[in-house]
């Protein structure tokens, strides 16, 4: 047992905080031997704002997941979201060295010329992602170690986020007890629970509806080329309808998912439900098609924005495989066919699968990005680290550069060379 090798999935949501404990198998599998869920206090879409409820939230999870599993954690891998993501692509150029054969240095030396862009003292770099190489102008190469030529470039993706933000959620977390290993987008996170590699391959959006933030990535040929944090979620349809019928925000939580539906011409009139809306001693009835009409509008709001987010990244024409819904907003009724009808594009939602464990506590996609942070753990075990080239939090909580980033950079290349081979 001293054996054991853990990692560990920290999700802290808007509405909830998971926590996973996993072994680690060979080939980078993995059974899931903990799970702590609390509701989440302190954070609103994705930002901390009461610091004390946040870190007591953050703490019961983790001290649930750990009697479940019977061991105790002190790193993990940490979701991330918020309006206060950001995201611009990249291109940086160097010159081959040595016998003009591309070895790691070239790669890591044209990363670090992408990496090159002015960014304001209050953001810091959360991934940077290579998309594509370029070898003496021949586009479309995946991966160039051991090619010939005399020019190098790369094509990134670098991601950033609110240092203050950043620093409150990791001063949460290991106030917790607990050491942030890496903070990882939630887009991306989800869509290593959710997405195919043929999906990736051929243009996908990644589309996780939580309740406060929805987080979209746009894949294509296997690698993101756009992604982006909408400050809206479930939690906007809750208050809707709270307002609506004049409920608290608990009891309009609880029709939302018992009675709602976001299609309100698939709802028959004639369905009613009982509600002890404020100002009335007993319950009244509500008919069921008042209330899709309360849900329905807002979906197509977040799917209005959605659709405007997609358009803006250019690569709207890019994405025959369509959208892929996760989150636990994508459960609700009738969800899943408005989406299709107000992108125009195939729509399907997904859940975590090929799960070994405690598989029966993470199920439905309210878990993908809970999942997601594990698989990501996983993979990055063997190549020490994955997307995040120049920043890991290190054990005092500061970003980790220097001596490192060269290993840090060579992960980065040869987990997307594994994930692209034909």
């Amino acid at each position: 047992m001293s054996n054991t090798k853990l990692i560990t999935a920290i999700d802290v949501g808007t509405t909830k905080v998971c926590v996973l404990i996993a072994e680690l198998l060979d080939s980078n599998d993995y059974e899931i031997i903990g799970v702590g869920v609390s509701a989440s206090k302190g954070l609103k879409k994705g930002v901390v704002v009461n610091m004390n409820e946040a870190k007591t939230a953050i703490r019961e999870a983790v001290e649930s997941a750990e009697r479940s599993a019977g061991y105790e954690v002190d790193r993990a891998f940490v979701s991330l979201a918020g309006a206060h993501v950001e995201a611009v692509n990249s291109h940086g150029v160097v010159g081959i060295s040595g016998d003009s054969i591309i070895i790691q240095d070239d790669i890591d030396r044209a990363l670090d010329a992408a990496r090159a862009i002015v960014i304001p003292h209050n953001r810091e770099v959360l991934h940077i992602i290579p998309r594509n190489f370029i070898v003496d102008g021949q586009e479309g190469i995946r991966m160039p170690l051991g090619m010939h030529g005399f020019r190098l470039e790369v094509e990134a993706h670098i991601i950033t986020a609110a240092s203050t933000t950043v620093k409150n959620l990791a001063q949460c977390i290991e106030d917790a007890g607990v050491v942030v290993e890496q903070f990882v987008l939630n887009p991306l996170a989800s869509s290593e629970a959710s997405l195919t590699d043929t999906e990736r391959d051929l243009g996908v959006v990644s589309c996780d509806i939580g309740g406060g933030t929805t987080d979209v990535a746009i894949f294509i040929e296997g690698n993101v080329w756009h992604t982006a944090v909408l400050p809206v979620g479930g939690n906007n349809i809750t208050a809707d309808v709270s307002h609506g019928l004049r409920l608290p925000a608990s009891a309009a939580e609880e029709v939302k998912i018992a009675h709602g539906h976001a299609c309100t011409q698939e709802v028959d009139s004639s369905e009613v439900f009982l509600v002890r809306p404020f100002g009335h001693e007993q319950a009244i009835e509500v008919s069921r098609s008042e209330l899709a009409n309360v849900v329905e509008a807002r979906a197509e709001e977040i799917f209005d924005l959605l659709l405007k987010e997609v358009k803006r990244s250019g690569y709207d024409s890019l994405l025959p495989a369509g959208v892929v819904l996760t989150g636990g907003t994508s459960r609700l009724a009738g969800f899943r066919q408005l989406a299709t009808g107000s992108l125009g594009l195939p729509v399907r939602v997904s859940e975590p699968t090929n799960l070994r464990g405690l598989v029966d506590q993470v199920q439905g996609p309210e878990f993908a990005t809970s999942v997601g942070l594990l698989n990501w753990a996983a993979r990055e075990s063997s190549t020490y680290v994955g997307l995040s080239s120049l920043n890991g939090y290190s054990e005092n909580g500061s970003f980790a550069t220097g001596n490192k980033s060269g290993q840090r950079m060579w992960g980065v290349i040869k987990d997307w060379a594994s994930r692209l081979a034909p």
